[in-house]
């Protein structure tokens, strides 16, 4: 949970914590899109399914949480086994989808449709918990669903099917984001990244089957590049939100809209968003920043 800074002249202290916490999560979303990009620079040298990518990167993930949580005699201590469970679930498929989005569609679509989970959480959070029904919000998720509509079907009339990937990386990560706050009223965040990693890894195994395979040199660099990045995202987002509000937090997050599309003709050869395209985008961009002010007025 964000911590809200006082809108009063803040000490110098304070200012340089809010800094680090811009920078750390205006650094993630530069990781998550890293990851992203990797896998796509890693296309004309090896072939690893997206199974393979999310396998490593819980795999390595567990491996960090689990020697920090020992160097500090820290254990693992859960308390609501169905929150954790509901966590481990939805965040494996939210990673999974993802990185088949940029299997089968473009990283800029990938990650553009991946930031459409604030809106999930906003409609999730009407059925679900009834202290939080908002009726404005929902008249949001329904102006953002032409935002996801032009950037699903840019200048066609039947969306491309490869992009309903990254919408449903969105779709599950709003109910990971719901089970994630759900989950710290009862446990730490080591403990959440202990259990999201290592039972989550499992959670992939079936889908592992047919693209199993023993890495080679050049197999392990790109599994490792795109893990490093996707694992020191994560970190950086849980350090991040501890110095910035929520607002601040949506609004940083919701730049890998724009990293995506400004940046994926240059580093991955994306196709340049139509006008349409760049319609889509700010409309989910102004939805994530409304519904994280709603949320915190």
């Amino acid at each position: 949970m964000a911590i809200a800074i006082s809108p009063a002249a803040p000490h110098l202290s304070d200012q340089r914590q809010r800094l680090i916490g811009w920078l750390a999560v205006f650094g993630s979303a530069l990781c998550f899109y890293l990851a992203t990009a990797i896998i796509n620079w890693g296309r004309p040298y090896v072939h690893i399914d997206a199974a393979f990518y999310t396998f490593a990167r819980f795999v390595l993930g567990f491996g960090i949480v689990s020697a920090t949580m020992l160097i500090k005699g820290q254990r693992p201590s859960c308390t609501r086994v169905h929150y954790i469970i509901g966590r481990t679930v939805t965040n494996a498929l939210a990673v999974f989808c993802f990185y088949k989005a940029v299997d089968v569609s473009t990283v800029a679509s990938a990650n553009i449709l991946n930031m459409t989970y604030p809106l999930f959480v906003a409609l999730f959070s009407w059925f679900m918990i009834k202290g939080q029904r908002d009726v404005s919000a929902l008249y949001v998720v329904g102006i953002a669903s032409l935002g996801i509509w032009l950037i699903l079907a840019p200048g066609a009339t039947t969306p491309q099917l490869g992009n309903s990937w990254g919408l449903l990386s969105g779709f599950f990560a709003g109910f990971s984001i719901l089970y994630l706050n759900l989950s710290r009223q009862y446990h730490d965040s080591q403990t959440i990244l202990f259990y999201m990693f290592g039972p989550g890894a499992l959670l992939i195994l079936p889908f592992l089957s047919n693209s199993l395979f023993l890495p080679g040199k050049l197999d392990i660099a790109f599994l490792l590049a795109c893990s490093a990045a996707g694992v020191l995202g994560q970190y950086l987002l849980t350090y991040g939100f501890l110095y910035v509000t929520a607002v601040e937090g949506a609004v940083i997050s919701s730049s890998r809209i724009l990293i995506a599309a400004l940046l994926g003709p240059l580093l991955v050869a994306d196709p340049p968003l139509t006008a349409a395209g760049w319609l889509g985008a700010l409309i989910l961009i102004a939805a994530n920043i409304f519904l994280a002010i709603r949320k915190t007025g």
